[in-house]
């Protein structure tokens, strides 16, 4: 297997041969190691045939075993859904940094995430923060189901509302208007001109509508910013991810809201700039 993913050019040979070979005999990696003798069942050959072949395709792995790690937990992942990756990470570390150190002041803490898709920032602000009740749109059913397993996986389902919509259409005509003290947001951002030079992985198998964002990149985050100040109470933060070469452009954004101040772009863990951050006056 990692002879052949190493032709193929897939990421990570070794990892992938040992994570589907482990996802079809049901175990630990490391058992892998002891019991290397254990003949293998013509059942479980065939379907591990049949997994290597996709994987072979660039088929990302995550989707061949179903499920995905961020912040040390595991989540289900569907085609309907984006692959979780270590930058959004960044999000949840200021949030819960922020929120923690203030946590006195909300009672409960209203947090909003638009464009959920397989829950992982919701379910993961939840778990990290008690106070914490959620509102968690999106505008495809398939991914909303994909976030209510994780949610109830996760034991976090009574704390998050999910929302079928676009943006804050499943908010505008709520009556009291909702204003959340927090605004959270991995939406798609990828501009026209970048999208032949995203890997086939990623190209071909994950959600186009939840990568692709319009010539510039910008035509989810500008609506975002352009109406954060409806859903977020005054004193309330912002956190959305952007591409790393967004960050001028979606300053400028949130220069034209006069109601955002305090605005940066902070940096991820490989030190590109990935999030906008900015509080509501």
């Amino acid at each position: 297997m990692t002879e052949f993913f190493t032709r193929k050019e897939v990421d990570s040979p070794r990892l992938c041969a040992e994570l589907l070979l482990a996802h079809v005999l049901a175990c630990e990696r490391l058992r892998l190691y002891m019991e290397t003798d254990r003949p293998a069942a013509a059942d479980e050959l065939a379907r591990l045939r049949s997994l290597v072949e996709r994987a072979g395709r660039h088929e990302p792995i995550q989707y061949l075993l179903g499920e995905a790690w961020f912040f040390t937990r595991a989540f289900e992942v569907t085609p309907a859904t984006l692959i979780p990756r270590p930058s959004t990470e960044t999000i949840v570390e200021e949030a819960v940094q922020h929120f923690r150190t203030e946590s006195r002041l909300y009672d409960p803490l209203t947090i909003i995430d638009v464009g959920t898709g397989s829950g992982i920032l919701a379910i993961t602000l939840a778990a990290s923060l008690p106070a914490a009740r959620l509102i968690a749109t999106d505008i495809s059913p398939a991914a909303l189901e994909v976030a209510q397993r994780n949610a109830g996986r996760h034991g976090v389902a009574d704390r998050i509302e999910f929302a079928s919509g676009s943006l804050f259409e499943p908010l505008a005509h709520r009556e009291p208007p909702v204003q959340a003290d927090l605004l959270v947001s991995n939406p798609p951002y990828i501009s026209d001109a970048q999208w032949a030079e995203v890997a086939r992985n990623v190209r071909d198998y994950e959600p186009v509508s939840a990568l692709r964002a319009g010539p510039e990149g910008l035509d989810v985050l500008g609506p975002l910013i352009a109406s954060a100040h409806r859903f977020v109470r005054p004193g309330g933060r912002v956190l959305l991810e952007i591409a790393a070469t967004q960050g001028p452009a979606v300053e400028a954004l949130a220069a034209a809201n006069p109601t955002l101040a305090a605005v940066r772009i902070l940096k991820d863990h490989e030190s590109f700039p990935r999030v906008l951050s900015a509080h509501r006056d």
